[in-house]
């Protein structure tokens, strides 16, 4: 069962994010559920915390968990948003939902793309003849990260007195090549020139690619098992096993103070290690 954290360890910053519309995309484990409870007490009163995720009865726990925490005393609106973003209409049901949010007296959205899979990495990349199979992962991937962002910021336009946020979680995959991890490596080269894009296109919105390290949660578990690449599964099992892997609590606070800080080069990659 997973443990949530005390009130101490996610609110050690004095600052806030402003009276916020927070939106994380593929909230409801790992990463993206620590971001859930680290942002939620960096954001003024009655803002709105908008949690996507496959898992209905997950959201809803990591909903309460989060009231109980610390979002009766802060007015935070916590909202669950069951949504499959490899398909069209989770995608349209993830914007309405945005659509559905009383704005006007916001002064910040911040969306974090966080939600992804790893694919088949058991696999080389001569195995993927199948253009349905390779298709279907990048729906998600790629296609989905991009209409969700796209359609969230047309939903809440360019308007003085609000700033806009757009997060990638990318991956030092994005930037060098893991054998027969083929799907994700391309998946998340393709999200960081996409974001790099809208950060030429928008140069209003706050656009930025972090990779969080090699971190503790069922998707590293995943790696260490089925990697066809034995020297990359013999790595990553070493990493377990001598303490290496970064917790997603210490990532999550290093993407926070990025937030806070506000000064980075809007569309650049950044990494946990770089920082």
């Amino acid at each position: 069962m997973q443990q949530h954290p005390t009130s101490n360890e996610i609110c050690p910053e004095p600052r806030d994010l402003g009276r916020a519309l927070c939106i994380i995309t593929g909230a409801s484990k790992g990463f993206g559920r620590t971001l859930a409870f680290q942002l939620s007490c960096l954001l003024k009163p009655r803002s709105v915390l908008m949690l996507v995720a496959r898992t209905t009865e997950q959201l809803n726990r990591l909903k309460e968990d989060i009231i109980t925490l610390y979002g009766r005393q802060n007015q935070l609106d916590v909202r669950c948003v069951q949504a499959d973003l490899e398909k069209k209409e989770g995608v349209e049901k993830t914007v309405q939902a945005a659509k559905e949010t009383s704005v006007s007296e916001m002064d910040h959205l911040l969306l974090i793309n966080n939600a992804a899979s790893l694919g088949d990495v058991s696999r080389f990349a001569l195995t993927f003849t199948d253009p349905v199979e390779v298709n279907r992962y990048l729906a998600l991937n790629v296609s989905g990260a991009l209409s969700v962002t796209a359609g969230v910021l047309q939903a809440l336009p360019r308007r003085l007195g609000l700033r806009r946020s757009v997060v990638n979680i990318s991956s030092l995959c994005a930037l060098k090549p893991f054998p027969s991890w083929v799907l994700y490596c391309t998946g998340k080269a393709a999200r960081d020139m996409m974001f790099r894009v809208l950060a030429a296109e928008e140069p209003d919105v706050r656009v930025l690619s972090y990779a969080p390290g090699p971190l503790d949660t069922d998707m590293q578990l995943q790696a260490r098992r089925s990697s066809g690449d034995l020297q990359l599964r013999r790595s990553f099992s070493s990493m377990f096993s001598e303490g290496q892997l970064l917790s997603c609590e210490e990532s999550g606070a290093k993407l926070i103070k990025l937030l806070l800080d506000n000064d980075f080069q809007s569309g650049a990659h950044l990494d946990f290690y770089e920082l």
